[in-house]
């Protein structure tokens, strides 16, 4: 039986081995993303804080639809740090192809009716709204809906905007950043639909790999269990490889099954609705409340007025995602992260009537379905975000191990067969000579 799975593991991992490198590498640039990109740009994400009172957003609307007088404003992300900039997301091509796209009128204060040129053209993916969790019993990583790619690949750009002074800071197209270029080798090898489903199944491999490393160290753990524990540094270069991936690997074993499995957990829509199913949780979350269009259009309820009545109701908290309503029926979102939040995306949300600025539903994060809840955890435990830099500095070194196991994993296959050849040719001597 021993035999059996060590050719499982070896044929496994020799047929896997350049595609588990390849994920590892690119998962350990991932895992830092954010850190990374604050590093790199620094004027794009921080402003010195002003003594100045912060603009309106309608004034931050204004400013934006100065420097492009096209553009349609579908959200904002606004943080409590005071050196951070407003994230305004645009709708579709930025509004610079005169499409229609989310409303920036009313709705952020600045028109009769807000939502009213939203639209057909509006695209999903990555906004500052993303917080709010998953929309639906899809994966939530970063090619599922709630993550950054899936079927957003015509959203609009994001942009950095000086909360005091109006001026933009930066801006970004999430699909031609590098990371997102990264993200596409990590998650599909670049090739689309066909790209992520050969990654889902090397995910699947990778948990049979695991398993029977698991099988195989334990069969000889139990004659010698100090040996498989220890690494015998000093040794020769053999050894130090043997030990490497047989010692290292049992101590890396459990993380990289959790992130294996977050990532099958985020190329597979069943693996979803599984646990949907499980949970008894429905498939998708509740459609958004509705407002109601009153007869004679007067003051709508603006952005800023949402904000604020958000920021009453919790004045203490991180960010503010307004997501503004995409047709005149539509209701006024905010998604407000607390302290002490479990991610990014555990966001209670609150929705307004975009005219009367009546509450027309709250959806704090710990009622949300438990299914739900569960997949919007798989992305944050599989890039080891989860509970901050502790688990992304533990995600970082495991994934770098991780690349190493496939290259020490084929040299200790390489020495066992050259050693079993030199075993060989002294009995075929032996049998020449007789």
């Amino acid at each position: 039986m021993k035999v059996f799975f060590r050719r499982i593991h070896l044929y496994l991992g020799l047929a896997s081995g350049l595609f588990l490198v390849m994920v590892c590498l690119t998962g350990s640039l991932l895992v830092f993303e954010q850190e990374l990109e604050h590093l790199w740009h620094p004027a794009r994400y921080y402003v010195a804080a002003a003594g100045a009172p912060r603009l309106l957003l309608a004034q931050l609307t204004a400013a934006v639809q100065a420097a492009k007088p096209k553009a349609q404003v579908s959200s904002f992300k606004i943080y409590a740090d005071p050196t951070r900039t407003v994230e305004v997301n645009l709708a579709g091509g930025g509004g610079e192809n005169g499409g229609k796209g989310a409303g920036s009128g009313a709705a952020a204060g600045q028109g009769p009716r807000g939502g009213q040129e939203q639209g057909e053209g509006r695209a999903e993916g990555r906004n500052p709204a993303e917080a709010q969790g998953p929309k639906s019993g899809a994966p939530t990583g970063p090619g599922g809906p709630s993550g950054r790619g899936g079927k957003g690949h015509n959203n609009g750009p994001r942009l950095f905007v000086n909360p005091y002074t109006g001026a933009i800071t930066g801006e970004v197209k999430t699909q031609d950043s590098f990371f997102h270029f990264v993200e596409q080798i990590h998650r599909g090898l670049v090739a689309g639909r066909v790209g992520k489903l050969v990654m889902g199944i090397n995910a699947i491999i990778f948990l049979f790999i695991l398993g029977t490393g698991i099988v195989l160290w334990w069969s000889s753990a139990r004659k010698a269990l100090t040996a498989r524990l220890t690494v015998k540094w000093g040794s020769s270069w053999k050894r130090l490889n043997h030990d490497f991936h047989i010692v290292l690997g049992f101590y890396t074993s459990v993380f990289l099954f959790i992130m294996a499995i977050t990532g099958v957990g985020m190329s597979f829509d069943w693996v979803g609705n599984t646990i949907n199913t499980l949970t008894h949780s429905p498939r998708q979350r509740p459609e958004p409340p509705t407002s109601t269009v009153p007869a004679e259009t007067g003051a709508t309820f603006g952005a800023d007025a949402a904000l604020a009545a958000a920021r009453r109701q919790a004045p203490g908290a991180l960010t503010y995602a307004v997501q503004l309503p995409k047709e005149p029926t539509g209701s006024l979102q905010v998604g407000i992260l607390r302290p002490g939040a479990l991610t990014e995306r555990a966001t209670d949300d609150v929705y307004f009537d975009q005219y009367s600025g009546r509450v027309l539903r709250q959806a704090p994060y710990a009622q949300q379905p438990l299914g739900l809840r569960i997949q919007g955890l798989l992305k944050p435990v599989h890039t080891g975000a989860i509970f901050g830099w502790p688990t992304k500095v533990l995600a970082f070194i495991i994934v770098l191990l991780g690349a190493t196991f496939p290259v020490s994993g084929t040299l200790l296959w390489l020495n066992r067969t050259r050693k079993s050849k030199k075993k060989s040719q002294p009995r075929d001597l032996a049998v020449e000579a007789g």
